[in-house]
């Protein structure tokens, strides 16, 4: 019974830490490809200048005022990701006498995890404007800015007892406000209100019979955006923004054989970040698009859980994340009236290596390759499709003792496993945006009035 118990305690910790175990398409698990199917044909290259359209407002609140009139757009995307780990050595398991044997002498299994993206996923995301005035702008952005899909092909795997499935969910919704100071700046801002919702699972032992440890939590928090854009040339924008933190309090509970139910909470602080963009105008028919953006995953690293009756320490998470940085560069070519061609290129720098990386996560540094293009279907109908392969470097998980989830958790160093992905992840987008108003009438300028 309390070998049993300390197994459970160490699965309550590396359980909980899948939370940070996945990336969708960008560091980590944030989701970048799901807001813009323009931006995805171009890397999202000048997103923050309004280089993507509407789904700039995402990035920077203050390219609302870039869409005159009244404006809503949908997007629709779907993205399939592949990891397969396999052994890279043999996985052994220190027995309750002190001997260390092969998995397969303990009982277990030594089957890699096979795909760990399951079917892929879809995200949506819309974006709405609403022009006030000749200065002032309203609007509302949804969307999924972070989330996790994984589960292994193979539930009974070497590596089950740090993680059988994870799911992570969020829904982020965004007033906005902007308004246009000059002919040359603009400054927005946007109130993030935003529902967080993990649900998690792994083994409790090394058999096809194990129990799971299950958790489970959800909230619903509260942060903001802030950005300005700059056009100091005909031609040229330049865009800078700021996405806060948000600390999700999540409540829930933890569930198992040993245990039974206990309701936990914990504090996440999701990592705040910093956009720059800038696009400019070639000529009639070329424009080139730059970005960069610094997310601060360096502040995810150790979070507390505790019993929400009385605080009582569970355990605490262990991630140890590094800063990530997004390069990225993009053109644009309109070739007909209607019709506009887009590509782009991005590296990334993840936040994730191979001291830190868990079993649920197959990211590393990355390669985007993307394309896409507009078309204007009617005078008030535009319709967008975006395509991006993005190739991700080899991905090794290594617990051999100094992974996160075994310097917190000793008990789980019985288990010692290695293991390699080589992911790759496909991304496919498109969305409609549609002019509510008439695109002759434009909204007069109004004189300023001053008293005398």
């Amino acid at each position: 019974m309390k070998s049993l118990l300390k197994l459970t305690t160490a699965a309550t910790v590396s359980l909980s830490a899948l939370l940070a175990a996945g990336a969708a398409s960008a560091s980590s698990f944030a989701i970048r490809s799901g807001q813009s199917a323009e931006g995805l044909g171009m890397a999202y290259a000048g997103a923050a200048a309004g280089g993507i359209g509407m789904g700039s407002m995402a990035w920077n609140p203050a390219t609302i005022t870039m869409f005159p009139g009244r404006n809503s757009q949908w997007n629709f995307t779907y993205l399939y990701a592949n990891g397969d780990y396999q052994p890279t050595s043999t996985t052994t398991v220190r027995t309750p006498s002190g001997a260390t044997v092969p998995i397969q002498a303990a009982g277990g299994s030594t089957l890699g995890t096979g795909n760990i993206g399951g079917d892929g996923a879809f995200i949506p995301a819309s974006y709405s404007s609403w022009q006030l005035t000749d200065r002032f702008w309203i609007g509302l952005t949804t969307g999924a800015p972070f989330g996790l899909r994984s589960k292994p092909d193979n539930q009974v795997n070497a590596a089950q007892v740090f993680g059988r499935s994870a799911k992570v969910q969020t829904i982020n919704v965004s007033p906005t406000i902007g308004y246009k100071v000059n002919d040359w700046l603009s400054i927005g801002a946007a109130l993030q209100i935003q529902y967080f919702k993990a649900s998690l699972k792994q083994a409790n032992g090394v058999t096809a019979a194990a129990t799971p440890v299950i958790i489970q939590g959800d909230t619903i928090d509260f942060g903001y955006r802030f950005g300005a854009t700059l056009t100091p040339f005909e031609g040229t924008t330049i865009g800078l923004a700021y996405r806060s933190s948000v600390k999700q309090t999540l409540e829930g509970s933890l569930r198992s054989a040993a245990t039974g139910y206990i309701p936990v909470k914990a504090n996440l602080n999701l990592p705040d970040s910093v956009v720059l963009g800038v696009s400019q105008v070639i000529n009639d028919q070329w424009q080139a698009h730059l970005g960069v953006e610094w997310t601060n995953w360096s502040r995810f690293r150790n979070i507390p859980v505790v019993t929400r009756a009385g605080g009582v320490p569970l355990t605490s998470l262990n991630f140890q994340y590094d800063d990530s940085w997004f390069f990225s560069g993009g053109v644009e070519y309109k070739y007909s009236r209607d019709l506009t061609l887009r590509a782009g290129v991005a590296y990334e720098l993840s936040a994730v290596n191979d001291d830190n990386r868990q079993i649920f996560i197959s990211d590393n540094d990355r390669l985007w390759l993307s394309a896409g293009l507009s078309y204007q279907l009617t005078e008030k109908f535009k319709l967008d499709v975006g395509y991006t392969y993005i190739h991700v470097n080899k991905a090794k998980v290594n617990y051999t003792g100094n992974n996160p989830q075994q310097v917190f958790n000793p008990s789980l160093r019985a288990v010692s496993y290695t293991g390699q992905a080589e992911p790759y992840i496909h991304v496919v987008s498109a969305a409609l945006t549609y002019r509510w108003d008439n695109p002759a009438e434009t909204i007069p300028v109004r004189p300023v009035v001053r008293k005398n």
